[in-house]
């Protein structure tokens, strides 16, 4: 096979078979770096809509990873510690007292440039790309374009979500996406929709396909609010349910916290969770004994 003149442009990498090219005088690890660009050109340009970008995070993924978290969610969860994700659109929010201009348009190209700074954490420590929101699968296009360059430039990749997109935006990133951190905040329909806007029953559905399919990592994890869903026999659901799904090994509970309270008053917002206190450390101690019990799961606090 001559690759020489050859238009590499739109071309799969999974097509390429090595044992029917010519490999004399050729560098193979040259050329198939060379391949990956070829592959990947086609998403660098992708655009999306972006708020963060967090570097050196031992969070929403194994090892240190590069968080980059997108604009836009289908939910308004009361507790939501990123209310400035919520909304697609650009923002201005008073953070100190001074206007700051919340969202920016970027392309995959330019977020790699950032994500590829880092590869050396990923590579001691198992880490790299993970992408939140917001709801990150409602720019599903910026979204598969990021996830496939990064996973063909060789960078673990994880997505936070709580699936609730079509499961068609789903299946196509998965063959990209090598761990799913799924968010699972009630079982009950009714409270869930009182609480977040919607009700959860394409989320559970989502989470069903999703551990059916085998393609990626997933865990599941469990925002504890109170009020919502902190009570044992709330989480011994939310655990049941997890338990029950093929390929799953853990189960996070996330405690409730303020920090995110002020972007509320700077947004010119309310914050409907200003009476709750955070859960104390017994009670979250109670809550992943029960879970790790009706389950069978390793429970952990966090993560």
């Amino acid at each position: 096979m001559d690759i020489e003149g050859m238009d590499m442009e739109g071309m799969d990498i999974a097509d390429m078979d090595i044992a029917d090219m010519d490999i004399a005088g050729m560098d193979i690890e040259n050329d198939i770096e060379k391949r990956f660009k070829a592959n990947r050109s086609g998403h660098l340009q992708t655009k999306g809509r972006i708020f963060d970008i967090q570097r050196y995070s031992i969070h929403d993924g194994n090892g240190i990873r590069t968080i980059v978290f997108l604009k836009g969610c289908v939910l308004r969860c009361r507790w939501c510690c990123n209310p400035e994700s919520q909304e697609y659109a650009i923002q201005t929010m008073k953070v100190k007292g001074e206007d700051k201009i919340i969202g920016r348009d970027v392309t995959v190209a330019e977020v790699m440039e950032t994500v590829e700074r880092d590869r050396p954490y990923y590579y001691r420590s198992d880490g790299g790309l993970t992408l939140s929101g917001g709801e990150s699968l409602c720019q599903p296009e910026f979204a598969y374009s990021l996830l496939l360059t990064a996973q063909a430039a060789g960078i673990h990749t994880a997505l936070e979500s709580m699936g609730g997109v079509p499961y068609s935006v789903i299946a196509r990133i998965l063959p990209c996406l090598d761990q799913y951190l799924l968010d699972i905040k009630h079982i009950n329909p009714q409270k869930h929709r009182d609480y977040t806007g919607r009700d959860n029953g394409l989320m559970l559905e989502n989470a069903r396909k999703i551990a059916a399919s085998g393609q990626t990592e997933l865990s599941i994890r469990v925002p504890v609010i109170p009020g919502f869903n902190d009570t044992v026999a709330e989480i011994e659901d939310i655990a049941r349910f997890a338990g029950s799904l093929p390929s799953v090994k853990k189960i996070h509970l996330l405690p409730y916290h303020r920090l995110g309270q002020d972007k509320y008053e700077g947004l010119g917002r309310e914050y409907q969770m200003k009476d709750m206190e955070p859960p104390t450390n017994e009670h979250m101690m109670e809550l992943m004994k029960a879970a790790g019990r009706v389950s069978g799961l390793d429970c952990q606090l966090g993560g």
